[in-house]
């Protein structure tokens, strides 16, 4: 296999100090939820495209309900709807609206064994809510363990998704080749945003086709 031609990722561990249900989210983050927030960049209708052609490059459809999460966001905070989740949530969603990239979090207690970022064989499917709808995910990136797909640009994974409890989450800034430097900004800026609340670690993930 050979390493994906489009993706920039960014990715890191955080450990927080308290179960999630615990901590208070930071003023920081809060005041980047504000309509007219200052944030080191803003997204675009040319982010929102190269994202997208991200996505298609092994085949997935990036549309409708299976749009990029950071387009989600987007809408809804036009729509003066922002979600409030918990502390590191709310980071992450901060970070993904301003940057237009889409972003995952995943409860590292519930992975199983060796991960990898890939594109989804056909075929692929996963649940991603608690009622447990499932999304087809062939052509789509993402991480995998060993039961299969974890994180993903589009929705994560019910199985590993953070929950209140949560106290180690690892972090996926998807980003594109297609936007230089744009993943690792979103990523340093995330690591800044929720370092009050947690110890913060570097991880390498292999990104393969």
């Amino acid at each position: 296999m050979t390493a994906h031609p489009l993706l920039d990722a960014g990715a890191f561990v955080v450990r927080t100090s308290a179960p999630l249900v615990e901590l208070a989210t930071p003023p920081a983050v809060l005041a980047a939820r504000e309509p007219q927030a200052s944030a080191p960049f803003c997204s675009s209708d040319t982010v929102r495209a190269e994202v997208r052609a991200l996505l298609r490059h092994g085949g997935f459809k990036p549309a409708g309900r299976s749009k990029p999460a950071s387009e989600y966001l987007l809408a809804v905070h036009q729509e003066g709807a922002f979600p409030t989740i918990n502390a590191l949530v709310d980071a992450c969603n901060v970070v993904s609206l301003h940057s237009g990239l889409p972003i995952s979090l995943v409860d590292i207690d519930k992975l199983v064994g060796a991960l990898a970022i890939e594109v989804a064989a056909p075929g692929t499917t996963y649940s991603f809510n608690p009622s447990g709808q499932v999304i087809d995910a062939g052509g789509l990136l993402c991480l995998r363990d060993e039961l299969g797909p974890s994180g993903t640009p589009v929705k994560d994974a019910q199985r590993t998704k953070k929950h209140d409890g949560t106290r180690a989450a690892l972090a996926i800034v998807w980003g594109t080749r297609s936007l230089p430097g744009r993943a690792a900004k979103a990523t340093a800026w995330f690591r800044e945003l929720v370092a009050p609340i947690g110890d913060v670690d570097n991880v390498e993930l292999i990104a393969k086709v």
